[in-house]
């Protein structure tokens, strides 16, 4: 990301901070990932049960490697091998954590968030369940309007996510969403995050850096 689209991301940061207060949520901005880890440990208590999906944005401002290794009751899925013990914890994940961690693959610029899942388990979560959600966003992830987001969410990091996770789609082999109808869809749900009825249990980091896809 240049300097220059880094002064873009400032100015644009606060207007989307006001846009999301707006749909009941709490949000705000880091200029660093650095800045973005501090943040987010400042926001969630020691003590808390924490846990997350498929969120490289956390990974890469090194967010979940210090929860691990800090004091939180950490509902961890990541190096879990066995089917039935990883689903138990994806559905504790939502059923018992103070902190779900995420992100958005998209998220326009008045503050509505698109994600899309194969499994379904991360947008469960974010949905309905745990008492308060993080959501880390590097400002990349920002387009003008909600189809936009919708657009980035399907055709862009859809497809990317498929290869990262060695799937064999049609957009994995491609690079491109086929329309696929494919027993390993990554785009099975699209949830559509407009506003939180519950007001601030959705927060929002905006990350002046390159983060996730």
């Amino acid at each position: 990301m240049t300097e220059v689209e880094k002064q873009r991301n400032r100015v644009l940061a606060p207007q989307v901070i006001n846009a999301l207060k707006n749909r009941n949520m709490e949000a705000f901005y880091a200029e660093t990932k650095e800045d973005a880890r501090k943040l987010a440990l400042d926001i969630i208590p020691t003590g808390s049960t924490v846990g997350w999906g498929g969120v490289m944005s956390a990974h890469e401002i090194g967010l979940t490697k210090t929860l691990m290794e800090g004091d939180y009751n950490v509902l961890e899925r990541d190096t879990i091998t066995d089917p039935e013990e990883k689903t138990r914890i994806e559905k504790a994940i939502i059923t018992d954590c103070d902190y779900f961690i995420c992100s958005a693959n998209g998220m326009s610029e008045n503050g509505v968030i698109v994600n899309v899942d194969g499994n379904s388990n991360r947008v469960s979560a974010l949905a309905y369940g745990p008492k308060h959600v993080l959501m880390i966003v590097g400002m990349n992830k920002l387009v003008h309007s909600e189809e936009d987001a919708y657009r980035r969410a399907k055709y862009i990091a859809s497809p990317i996510n498929a290869q990262r996770f060695g799937l064999d789609t049609p957009c994995a082999k491609y690079g491109k969403c086929m329309e696929c109808q494919h027993e390993q869809c990554i785009c099975c749900q699209i949830l559509i995050t407009r506003y939180s009825r519950h007001k601030d249990r959705i927060k929002v980091i905006l990350v002046n850096e390159e983060l996730g896809f």
